[in-house]
């Protein structure tokens, strides 16, 4: 959605010109987007709770989980508000005012975010401890294989990237990008040890 030209004027650096020029419609495929995305990370990390090798353990990683899931669609929406309601007003008359208008939105509801925050990162430090402590089929080396973990290091990509409409993209993304990268590790290796004893006993044990 953050393309094109990536001047900005405020203090929000993702309000920049090409910002005010997304077509509602774009706004609008964006949020309808989240509902099956989010049923999506709901399905795939309610499934690695089968991984762990206790029902107590999964049923506190479980909980930690459906807490983490709401603010993905909270956070979604604040922004794609924004979005649309800056490139609105920047083309429909009330250019001067977009800017401070999002700026005071955004200002005035900032706490969602370290809130946010709070809810969903709970889970993932939770799966990381217990598959440190080998308490789950995987060996404690994938505790380092995390979102958490992926997400710094795209962080520190991006330093390195020019400046352009792509860094702010991919800079919007760093969540999901992490989780992609988090999801494809965890299958890569499943698939790796597809043939393990190991594997085969635990998944046996998982369906009995």
């Amino acid at each position: 959605m953050l393309y094109g030209d990536t001047t900005y004027s405020g203090t929000i650096s993702w309000l920049t010109q090409g910002a005010a020029q997304i077509a509602p419609w774009r706004n609008s495929l964006a949020m309808a987007l989240a509902f099956p995305g989010i049923l999506l990370y709901g399905i795939a990390l309610f499934a690695l709770g089968r991984l762990l090798n206790e029902e107590g353990r999964q049923r506190v990683y479980h909980y930690l989980t459906a807490f983490s899931l709401t603010p993905w669609l909270c956070l979604h929406l604040f922004y794609i508000m924004l979005l649309y309601g800056f490139a609105w007003m920047s083309g429909n008359g009330y250019a001067s005012a977009a800017l401070p208008v999002s700026e005071a939105v955004f200002s005035h509801f900032a706490w969602l975010i370290p809130v946010s925050e709070v809810l969903m990162l709970p889970p993932y430090l939770y799966w990381s401890w217990l598959v440190l402590r080998g308490q789950s089929v995987l060996p404690w080396q994938m505790a380092l294989v995390n979102p958490l973990i992926f997400y710094g290091l795209l962080k520190l990509l991006t330093l390195l990237m020019p400046e352009g409409a792509f860094r702010l993209a991919f800079t919007n993304g760093l969540m999901s990008e992490s989780m992609v990268l988090w999801f494809g590790c965890i299958l890569a290796w499943l698939y790796l040890h597809r043939n393990s004893k190991q594997l085969i006993a635990w998944i046996n044990c998982k369906e009995n």
